[in-house]
């Protein structure tokens, strides 16, 4: 089954259901946050649906890999961020934990995604 666009990726599906939540989470952020770790947070969320997407548009298999990477790399870092919230204790853990849960199933899916791709035939 071929795929008719990036919008039926379950992947895409879930990091905008990921960026939402972050969008969410940072107006938790203290206001000196703002230009900061809410600046961040924001840019790795948005980054990581938007690097599935300019990939998938790509014209091979090999450029899609790549920017399902760097969605990947985002979500780390991402996930990283959520972290810091929690230890400096801008948000409690018990709020957070939904998100990261979610930013931890995300990261399992595009590596899954990833070695399909690796060992198919088929470009999706």
């Amino acid at each position: 089954m071929e795929l008719k666009g990036y919008k039926q990726l379950q992947i895409w599906q879930k990091s905008m259901e990921l960026t939402v939540q972050i969008y969410r989470i940072v107006k938790l952020l203290p206001k000196e946050e703002l230009y900061a770790l809410s600046d961040q947070m924001r840019r790795a969320a948005v980054s990581i649906p938007s690097n599935i997407a300019e990939g998938h548009s790509r014209s091979n298999q090999k450029e899609f890999i790549h920017f399902l990477n760097i969605a990947k790399g985002s979500n780390a870092e991402l996930f990283t961020q959520l972290l810091i919230c929690e230890r400096v204790g801008y948000i409690s853990p018990e709020k957070l934990h939904s998100v990261k849960e979610l930013s931890d199933e995300l990261a399992r899916m595009i590596t899954s995604f990833i070695k399909n791709i690796n060992n198919s035939n088929q470009y999706y």
